[in-house]
């Protein structure tokens, strides 16, 4: 499992790594719809992201499959702000405002926004393993302009912060609150579908 998946869930981060540079360099409605390219080539390519996978778990292995995805997702960003903070070091101040706005709401407000995103993500790839694209394109600048939390976008921004940013105990906190939130979000349909079976 790990060499069928860690691979294609590095990839992913890279993507998504892409969308996130692209939005440091651009900001505004332009950054936000550029980014969507991340999610698009995810998506194309069948890659392994947290965000598109967390919804569809089934079985308890997929626990495990799910794990992998999200260190593979992680791996990738680490690579790609290793090779941006090199080659493209006027990100470096824009990523630290995000994950400095991230510290300023704390862990709370950040799950409750990784919720939402969490919730378009995964409407977002439904749609697109129907071969219609138009929600993928729509649904990442919706997420980015309410300013949602997307946890592997997120891990990209604060990798490329300061190390005393990045090590510090109440950003751990966030992120894992992101990460709960985001799952939480890619499974709102079925908590609500499960509902509305058990009236009827």
């Amino acid at each position: 499992m790990f060499r069928n998946i860690f691979p294609s869930a590095v990839l992913a981060g890279i993507c998504i790594s892409i969308g996130c540079v692209v939005n440091l360099r651009t900001g505004g409605v332009a950054g936000a719809v550029l980014f969507s390219f991340g999610l698009t080539a995810v998506v194309y390519y069948a890659l392994k992201l947290y965000t598109g996978t967390a919804g569809f778990i089934r079985r308890r292995g997929d626990w495990a499959m799910l794990a992998t995805v999200l260190a593979g997702n992680i791996a990738g960003c680490l690579l790609s702000a290793l090779a941006i903070r090199y080659a493209q070091p006027d990100c470096i101040d824009p990523a630290t405002a995000i994950t400095a706005s991230r510290i300023a709401k704390g862990p709370a407000a950040c799950f409750i926004l990784a919720i939402g995103c969490g919730f378009i993500m995964t409407t977002a790839v439904q749609f697109a393993r129907q071969g219609k694209m138009l929600c993928v394109l729509l649904g990442v600048p919706v997420f980015i302009l309410c300013g949602f939390t997307h946890s592997i976008a997120d891990a990209f921004y604060y990798l490329l912060a300061p190390a005393d940013m990045l090590f510090s105990p109440a950003l751990l906190i966030i992120y894992i609150g992101e990460v709960a939130g985001n799952f939480v979000g890619c499974n709102l349909y079925r908590i609500v579908m499960k509902m509305r079976a058990a009236e009827r």
